[in-house]
Order: C-alpha cells, then structure tokens, then sequence
C-alpha cells in the first residue's frame, strides 16, 4: 500500500508542474511541442529515478554537512549519461532541447525529491517516488505541449489535426502562450479537485512585522 501511494503521488497530489510549481522554466521553455516534452519528462525520469536511487543507496554515508554538493554531483553523473545517450541515439531531439539538458543538474524537482524524499527512505521507495514524480512530469509536459502545438500549429506530435480548419494562434508557441497555457491548466486542476485555499489574514500571519495586533486586526477588517 505505502509502494502504490508513493508512486501515485506524484501524479496528482504532488505533481511536480501543476501542484508543487516545480521546473517551471523547462516546462515553459520548451513545450511548444509534444515531442519536446515528452523527452524532456523522459530525460528527468530517468536522471530521477537513478539518483534517488544511488542517494538512497549511500545516503548513511555521506556527512550531512556536505549532502547538497554530494546530491548534486551524483545527479550531474546521471545528466551526464542522459544527454550522452540523446547525443547517440536522438540528436535531432537532444538539439531541440538545447542547454536544458544539461540544466537538470539543477532542477528543483531532482533535488527537491533528494532531500526530502531519497536520503530518508530506502532504495526500492526511492525509485518509485523518483519514477511517480517524474511519470508526473512527463504527463505534465505532453499535456502543456499538446495544447500549445495544437492549438499554435495544428498539430500534435507533429500530425495534421486542425490546420484545415482554423489559422493556427501563433501566440501558443510563443513565450505569453506558454504563460497563458500554464496558468489555465494549473486553475482547471484546482476547479476540478476541489482544492482548497485557507484564508487566514493577518491574525495568521507569523511575520514580526512590526504592526501591532490592534492594528492588524483593524487591517483584517
């Protein structure tokens, strides 16, 4: 039960694009295309699942002082051998995707499921929380894809589906289109799943900002 919902969190509950709003600018950057985000999403995948796994693997010995450098270097290795495997056997792809291959080193996402996740729990739930929030990813970036390709340039995955019928909006695969994309998606999702936003003023506020109670009291109202 633990394994299923560890993998399955990263899906919805905790999905890493619309829910934690983590690798935004990957996400924006290269979903003018399905194709792009599909290999973008495989690529963290994999560089996910590999180094949660070795830093769960290791992770009682490396000193805690020096466990973010340790994180990052061990995902550098796995980046490494991503974008060499793309250079191989998809160049065409690997140049599409540019420097952000390479920027995975530092993706929050990686990083984030490495402190929190990896360097607590062991190997086998590592690799499905790596595998979870990376499948999340993926999904995330072939949905932002798709709606922008389609609707920017009558296609997806590069087939013919609108461009008969409608003059593609050229704005979709353009910097605001990816915005405007993001934005939609994120608040049909919380439509949809009922999220539920606390509203809390200042009485909940924790800030030492100087303001009296009396005072942020009056401000609430």
């Amino acid at each position: 039960m633990k394994a299923l919902k560890t993998l399955a969190n990263g899906l919805l509950k905790e999905n890493p694009t619309f829910r934690l709003v983590l690798g935004t600018c990957p996400t924006l950057a290269i979903t003018t295309m399905a194709i792009n985000g599909l290999g973008m999403g495989l690529a963290t995948t994999a560089v996910l699942v590999g180094s949660n796994a070795v830093i769960a693997l290791t992770r009682k010995l490396i000193p805690d002082k020096v466990r973010i450098p340790a994180f990052i270097t061990i995902i550098a290795g796995f980046v490494t051998i991503v974008q060499f495997l793309l250079q191989a056997y998809l160049p065409a792809l690997n140049e599409t995707l540019g420097i952000y291959i390479p920027l995975i080193v530092v993706n929050c996402i990686i990083l984030a499921r490495a402190e929190m996740f990896a360097c607590k729990n062991t190997v086998f739930l590592s690799i499905l929380d790596g595998l979870g929030m990376g499948i999340g990813f993926t999904l995330a970036l072939v949905i932002m894809g798709s709606v922008r390709e389609l609707i920017g340039n009558g296609t997806i995955f590069g087939f013919t589906v609108t461009a008969n019928l409608f003059d593609p909006a050229i704005i979709m695969i353009l910097p605001p289109g990816g915005f405007l994309t993001f934005g939609i998606l994120i608040g049909l999702l919380n439509k949809f799943t009922n999220v539920k936003i606390r509203k809390t003023g200042c009485q909940g506020c924790s800030m030492q900002c100087g303001v009296s109670s009396s005072n942020k009291e009056v401000g609430a109202q």
